[in-house]
């Protein structure tokens, strides 16, 4: 049997595997009570707070942990993971860094390291570091479902499924292998595939959100509005503070002819992110078919404040001004939105119609004849509308 201070540390590691990350720092702060000189227990104790969300606590306790032992790769792979929560990604992989120096077999480090690229968009690097983890740990599935996740955004389909296919050979168990592989089977149109690997998913973890939140998005590209909403609605009451579920619930309300939910859709994503240009465009458009059309010009204003290069809700303002008279408004939008994107042909056409509407015929025959030049077809008469993005 080991010291008090090392039974303390022991039990709160214990505790901490087993996800009671409450029960684990009680422990670690006992053994940190008993010997406060020991790197161990403050970084066990930051891993479990960064588990649990308090990444200020985690980051002090990883600082004590390096401070103490310079060489400890844990803990500067625990304080990288609770920078990769903050969102400062550059500190993250500094730290990650600094972890695979001191441990070049460190294949947690490496995984990551490779999130923290995902993040920064430089997938070649983050498929770079997931090879590393999968020569160091060939047996382990989560190396082999990182990869296949990054082969899926970056459109190699094929290559994912495969990744994916590998991890649930060495863990039948493991959800996130189902859910990636899903997902990599809906890109692929195999939609039917994707269904059952995502509810496989749910099975295995039904508390897991983008299980239900995928297959949504999945049922929805079936036609399947109601199962749609219905797992749609379980992602919200599993985590409702998620902006993106209250929009795609909203569209599927939309698409079954629910306005009224729909609107309290947007109302919803808004208020959890008020941040969000999407959320103001979309319930800008909901205004439209209202027929408010003031309330549309307002949230696609906003939707242009927040985001100035969204072309498309710059387009969405042009229809509302055109819905109410505002030709002068509405060109002017239009306009801005050809100069973000100048290979829209509905954009062309749209303002062709109302310089053709003001009898400027020279100005309008040019728009249609770029419009077409850019593949936009356009039924005879008919008028600009706007689109959901």
């Amino acid at each position: 049997m080991g010291s008090p201070r090392e039974e303390a540390t022991r039990q709160g590691n214990l505790l901490r595997d087993k996800g009671d990350f409450d029960g684990a720092i009680a422990a670690y702060t006992e053994a940190v009570f008993l010997n406060s000189e020991n790197a161990q227990p403050y970084s066990g104790r930051g891993q479990a707070y960064m588990r649990k969300g308090e990444l200020g606590k985690a980051i002090a306790d990883c600082n004590k942990a390096i401070e103490l032992d310079l060489m400890m790769a844990e803990a500067y792979c625990t304080r990288g993971s609770s920078h990769g929560k903050s969102g400062d990604f550059d500190k993250a992989i500094a730290d990650y860094m600094d972890a695979i120096w001191i441990n070049p077999q460190f294949a947690k480090a490496f995984l990551g390291r490779a999130i923290a690229y995902e993040v920064k968009g430089d997938f070649d690097k983050a498929i770079g570091d997931c090879n590393e983890a999968v020569r160091i740990n060939p047996n382990e599935g989560d190396s082999y479902v990182s990869r296949g996740r990054l082969y899926s955004r970056i459109g190699n389909f094929d290559r994912a499924i495969a990744d994916c296919t590998e991890a649930i050979r060495f863990d039948p168990h493991g959800a996130e292998a189902y859910c990636v592989r899903g997902v990599a089977y809906w890109q692929k149109a195999d939609i039917d595939r994707a269904i059952v690997d995502c509810t496989e998913a749910i099975r295995l973890a039904p508390k897991l959100l983008k299980g239900y939140y995928n297959r949504g998005n999945i049922y929805l590209r079936k036609g399947d509005l109601d199962r749609a909403i219905a797992d749609f609605t379980e992602s919200i009451r599993l985590d409702p503070r998620r902006a993106e579920v209250y929009l795609w619930r909203a569209y599927a309300y939309n698409k079954d002819g629910k306005s009224d939910k729909a609107m309290a859709d947007y109302d919803e994503a808004i208020k959890v992110d008020p941040k969000q240009a999407t959320s103001y465009n979309n319930r800008g458009l909901a205004y439209v078919k209202k027929g408010d059309y003031d309330k549309a010009i307002a949230d696609f204003t906003e939707a242009v404040l927040l985001n100035p290069n969204d072309a498309e809700a710059y387009y969405n303002r042009g229809c509302a001004y055109n819905k109410k008279g505002d030709y002068d408004k509405a060109i002017a939008d239009f306009t801005t939105a050809i100069q973000i994107n100048p290979e829209n042909g509905y954009t062309f056409y749209a303002r062709g119609c109302l310089h053709s509407l003001k009898g400027e015929k020279a100005r309008a025959d040019s728009d249609f004849a770029q419009a077409e030049k850019l593949g936009f077809k356009a039924t005879p008469g008919s008028p600009p509308s706007p689109r959901e993005l």
